[in-house]
């Protein structure tokens, strides 16, 4: 007679010998599906703490490159707070002509006795006229002279800049360091670039970072490209990035600006013609009056009426000259 027990042990044996059986069979599967979670888990933290890492880099990048537009932002806020327009030193200074505030005001001394001269032997004696008049041309003939000098050179700086910039890219794209492309520039650069490049260098020498030498340079030479050369400079130097590229991108937009420059003066060189062809007609047909018929003009030089005419119309013609000036000069 068996015990009762019995067949309960003998199937907890042949269940535990199956399963000991499976076990062996099966061991290598679960053991590889364990570690494969395992490992699947941990690259999933990896990846979620790299995305982390990489969104806190940009992150900080960003607010990098927002901080250092704000600074520019503010510094040529204050600077046009403090001046509107350049003071006279200034001006002379970027206008190359290298005088100083002294030769300016000697020239202009100069300028008002020659027109004194001048008028006093073509109109006769009158000396408070011929004496606020000359007054007039001796401040405002040397000052235009000095604009015109000072425009020409901005002009002759925004059309060598993208040169200088390509320049920048050669020499960094060869292994070259900034302070390297800007030496040989200021020493074979085409001027005015080089002299202004060449005060940037002696602000390196002296200790200014390179980004605080650029913003100097906007403020000698206070054009949009100088803007953009100097914010690419400070942005790649606080915050990083590559620096070829961002100057290959200015340089490319620089001299798209440049054929904008272009187009828009051929297509306003006809309304300049005009406008040259109608201030000119009065001064030629009194001229040619004054040669053939003296007797017939000469009493809007020697009467007082006719000077008070002259004056009047010297003041309407500018006065239109200068309507269509602004009426052609286009900013972009």
């Amino acid at each position: 007679m068996s015990h009762p027990s019995l067949p309960v042990l003998v199937f907890l044996l042949t269940a535990s010998s199956v399963g000991g059986a499976l076990y062996a069979v099966f061991e290598r599967r679960f053991i590889h599906e364990a570690r494969v979670r395992r490992r699947f888990q941990l690259a999933v933290g990896a990846h979620a703490e790299m995305t982390g890492q990489a969104g806190g880099v940009g992150r900080s990048r960003k607010r990098s490159i927002e901080d250092t537009l704000k600074e520019i932002e503010d510094r040529q806020r204050a600077k046009a707070r403090r001046s509107v327009r350049p003071s006279l030193t200034e001006r002379l200074g970027q206008s190359g002509l290298g005088w100083s505030r002294t030769t300016y005001l000697i020239i202009c001394g100069l300028s008002a006795a020659m027109a004194y001269l001048l008028m006093a032997s073509v109109m006769g004696p009158n000396p408070v006229l011929h004496a606020g008049l000359s007054l007039i041309v001796g401040l405002l003939l040397p000052q235009r002279y000095v604009a015109f000098k000072r425009s020409r050179r901005f002009a002759a700086f925004s059309s060598e800049l993208p040169n200088a910039v390509d320049v920048i890219v050669r020499g960094v794209r060869s292994g070259l360091p900034l302070g390297d492309c800007l030496r040989a520039i200021a020493a074979e650069g085409q001027e005015p670039v080089r002299s202004e490049f060449k005060m940037i260098v002696d602000d390196q020498t002296l200790g200014a970072p390179v980004q605080d030498a650029m913003l100097r340079l906007t403020e000698r030479v206070p054009l949009p490209e100088t803007n953009f050369l100097a914010t690419v400079v400070a942005v790649q130097s606080k915050s990083g990035g590559n620096l070829t590229e961002a100057l290959a991108n200015l340089s490319t937009v620089l001299r798209e600006r440049k054929k904008m420059r272009g187009k828009i003066s051929a297509m306003s060189a006809e309304a300049k013609a005009s406008a040259g062809i109608i201030a000119a007609l009065p001064p030629v047909v009194a001229g040619i009056l004054y040669l053939t018929s003296p007797q017939y003009i000469s009493l809007l030089f020697t009467t007082t009426v006719g000077q008070l005419v002259l004056a009047v119309c010297a003041a309407w013609m500018s006065i239109g000259v200068l309507v269509m000036r602004s009426m052609i000069n286009f900013d972009f």
